[in-house]
């Protein structure tokens, strides 16, 4: 399995364990964001996406890592290629 579908299918169960552990509702409430880089799909970032690129939806490949998603806090580190800060994994070349 390539290392973007790990990120994806780990990103996935993080996100389906959430939901089903608290109401919409309760989320929408307590959810406190991180900003998560190198998690998102493609065209799926939430903002940055290094030079070049304008902001949401504009990263290129799969766990890119100077794109990033909101995250709950605390989630980012956990999720296989998660990082706090922008890196240098699966830049577009």
């Amino acid at each position: 399995m390539k290392n973007a579908a790990k990120v994806m299918a780990t990103a996935g169960a993080v996100s389906a364990a959430l939901m089903m552990a608290t109401s919409h509702q309760a989320v929408a409430q307590d959810f406190v964001p991180e900003k998560c880089f190198g998690v998102s799909e493609s065209g799926k970032n939430d903002c940055a996406a290094g030079p070049g690129t304008s902001c949401a939806g504009t990263s290129t490949v799969d766990g890119q890592g100077n794109a990033w998603i909101y995250v709950p806090q605390g989630t980012c580190e956990k999720l296989v290629h998660g990082s706090l800060g922008a890196t240098d994994l699966n830049l577009p070349g």
